[in-house]
């Protein structure tokens, strides 16, 4: 049946499109649910078109057909039931393999994936230099570790180490910084507030709340971490 296995290549690439591609509504449907209704329709007119051929074969390879595609549309339906577990486990999944990764949207907002650990990072550079910073809250300011300071144009010989700050090892005195520019994503501040931790206190540089309190907003919403700039861009 080549009709129906055209027809049917159609619908499986038109939903793989629109999946992609998609961002307006789909008569009355997300683009997410749209290409997930395309897809089944052609997987269905797939597993028909086996269990046609199957049997004008013979009747041993129609009930194989049979059994093979029951068995692909109870595995399909078992998905779809547990897709908020698989997603998550997809998103994590990408949150450890792109470590750091983040993809910015067409409204300039800064999306990351959360790591199998839980929590999230994210690239970024200091006064120009590439580093990678932990995602904290609970930081009232950024942190940066002693033994990145000198690449970020802070010597420790001028630093001040006059403020004590709670770490997983302990209380450590840090030193106040001024950050030129902080930079995650697309998104770029200036003048940021920072401490400099003693060499030993800190295994990660901590994007804290001097950081993301300039921000329009952030959220974690599932798996994922949105960092919105007060100034939202669309790409042209």
């Amino acid at each position: 049946m080549p009709g129906i296995r055209a027809l049917a290549g159609a619908l499986l690439v038109a939903a793989l499109l629109v999946g992609i591609l998609g961002e307006a509504p789909v008569a009355g449907l997300t683009p997410g649910e749209a290409a997930g209704l395309l897809a089944a329709f052609g997987s269905l007119m797939l597993m028909a078109a086996a269990i046609v051929d199957g049997f004008a074969a013979h009747w041993t390879r129609g009930v194989e057909a049979v059994a093979f595609s029951g068995g692909l549309l109870l595995a399909g339906l078992a998905s779809y039931a547990a897709r908020d577990d698989l997603l998550m486990v997809l998103d994590r999944a990408i949150g450890d393999i792109a470590d750091g990764r983040a993809v910015v949207t067409d409204k300039g907002e800064v999306v990351a994936a959360r790591r199998t650990d839980g929590g999230f990072i994210l690239n970024g550079r200091v006064n120009g230099r590439e580093t990678r910073f932990v995602f904290d809250t609970g930081a009232s300011t950024v942190v940066l570790r002693a033994e990145h300071a000198a690449d970020f144009g802070f010597k420790e010989r001028e630093l001040n180490f006059s403020i004590p700050v709670a770490t997983a090892n302990g209380v450590a005195l840090a030193a106040p910084v001024t950050i030129r520019s902080l930079t995650v994503g697309s998104i770029t501040e200036h003048d940021v507030p920072a401490l400099v931790t003693r060499s030993g206190a800190l295994h990660a540089n901590l994007l804290g709340m001097s950081f993301l309190e300039r921000l329009a907003s952030y959220e974690v919403r599932g798996n994922r971490l949105i960092l919105r700039p007060k100034e939202i861009t669309t790409a042209g």
